[in-house]
């Protein structure tokens, strides 16, 4: 699937790639959705990718938000930089230990369509033409958009797809 670069590809793309990520878990029984991982990660299991989306999707909304409301924010929080993120993403991750596999997935279809909505607010301008706003840099808005949806859904769908196959053998 090619790079989305308008707004209605880009919302084709997040909604497609999501609901296919939804279908390959659906696809297993609740049994093998809850199993650990059988192979090392930072995510142990489904609903660990599922908190890790649902996380980014957060940081997304708020950076969106915060800038549209005219207060300057970073997409990420401090401390954290695009060198030491990964830091970030394990505090996510210990974060969300006890939320359940159920609430997982509730809070991610939440955050997903807060997204879409958010993506549908702005125009094709405005998303991807390259420093429209000074707090996206030397990027698009669509860019970070694009990361946040269909391109994390594709990561999300290979880790699931890994953890399909390890379980099946």
């Amino acid at each position: 699937m090619p790079r989305p670069t308008t707004k209605t590809e880009l919302i084709i793309a997040g909604n497609k790639q999501f609901k296919k990520m939804w279908d390959i878990i659906d696809s297993i029984d609740e049994e093998k959705q809850l199993a650990q991982f059988s192979f090392e990660d930072r995510d142990k299991n489904i609903r660990d990718v599922l908190i890790h989306l649902y996380e980014w999707h957060k940081l997304l909304l708020s950076w969106i938000n915060e800038n549209r409301d005219g207060n300057k924010k970073d997409f990420l929080p401090e401390p954290y930089n695009w060198k030491t993120y990964p830091d970030m993403n394990i505090g996510f991750w210990k974060k969300h230990q006890k939320t359940t596999h159920s609430d997982a997935k509730k809070i991610l279809q939440e955050t997903h369509e807060k997204v879409i909505d958010i993506i549908e607010s702005f125009s094709d301008e405005e998303l991807f033409t390259k420093k429209y706003f000074s707090w996206t840099g030397t990027t698009s808005l669509g860019s970070y958009c694009v990361s946040a949806t269909s391109s994390h859904y594709n990561w999300a769908i290979k880790k699931i797809k890994k953890h399909i196959k390890s379980i099946n053998k």
